[in-house]
């Protein structure tokens, strides 16, 4: 027997039977201004779950991986840590962290409400060449709501027919979108942007006790390899992650997809695993791995 299924029957072994709850999404506050594939707002419940039964408040909370960062957020608009710093490499999602929490967080909600949204206008926009962050940000965020999925990543392409035959106007909300743009700029002085690394910021704040974590990477450790397809950089060395999250002094929480080649990975880095009910994009139940040092407070 190879070595990761002896560790994958070992993980199962120990994980409890999975947490059958399925989180209702729309009773979750919707905070991020993206439409974000493997977005986390079925896991937020759990996520106060977990920061509220340390005996600590974190002084830092960070999420290395950032995308559309709701877990990041709801943190930050529920005072659950005293600072959040978000961390993300994509240049183009870094573009509209960058602007929402800057002074141009203004233009850009007023840009989004303005933009007048036609296959020929949005054409045009997007052809447009520029090094301006800001429109960037307008860019990512006319590309997020319109692409299939909200997929980003080269080769996706514009949605044909949406819901109700809507098409590029399916997902195109901008009155919503600017209000949570907004509502981001208003509790700025809260989150830190970093566009970098997320194992390297995982190594930086790796020391500090009161320093909680949390790591949603892509997912390119399954054999389904769902983020080369997701994510522009969707390549990770994820026995490097879990070694450098195996060294955290504070706490931390891990969310991966549930296959044999994870369970190895957390079993041999000495975290518990838990599974937990989700509904894909398609309202496909499935579970998703929850990987942390003490996972008792899951209920």
């Amino acid at each position: 027997m190879r070595r990761s299924e002896q560790g994958y029957q070992l993980a199962l072994f120990e994980m409890t039977p999975p947490t059958e709850h399925v989180v209702n999404v729309a009773s979750v506050p919707q905070r991020s201004p993206f439409r974000y594939p493997g977005g986390k707002t079925w896991l937020v419940p759990r996520i106060h779950q977990w920061l509220t039964s340390l005996s600590w408040k974190p002084l830092v909370f960070l999420e290395p991986f950032a995308g559309g960062a709701i877990v990041g957020l709801t943190v930050a608009f529920e005072r659950l840590a005293e600072k959040v710093v978000l961390v993300e490499l994509d240049e183009q999602v870094a573009a509209v962290w960058q602007t929402i929490l800057s002074d141009d967080h203004k233009w850009l909600a007023e840009r989004i409400v303005s933009f007048d949204m036609t296959i020929e206008n949005l054409r045009k926009e997007l052809a447009y060449k520029t090094t301006s962050v800001k429109r960037i940000a307008f860019q990512t965020i006319l590309r997020n709501r319109t692409f299939h999925g909200g997929i980003m990543a080269p080769g996706s392409s514009l949605i044909r027919y949406g819901e109700n035959g809507k098409g590029i106007k399916s997902r195109w909300y901008p009155a919503t979108i600017a209000r949570r743009i907004r509502a981001i700029a208003c509790i700025r002085d809260r989150i830190e942007f970093v566009r970098g690394d997320g194992i390297e910021a995982i190594r930086s704040y790796a020391r500090f006790a009161k320093t909680a974590m949390f790591v949603d990477p892509p997912y390119s450790a399954a054999g389904k390899k769902a983020g080369t397809r997701l994510y522009k950089y969707f390549q990770l060395d994820h026995e490097r992650l879990f070694a450098e999250a195996s060294k955290i002094k504070g706490d931390m929480l891990l969310t991966y997809d549930n296959a044999p080649e994870v369970a190895d990975l957390a079993v041999r880095h000495g975290f518990d695993i838990r599974t937990v009910a989700m509904k894909n994009t398609h309202h496909a139940t499935m579970t998703e791995l929850l990987i942390g040092r003490n996972l008792q407070w899951l209920k």
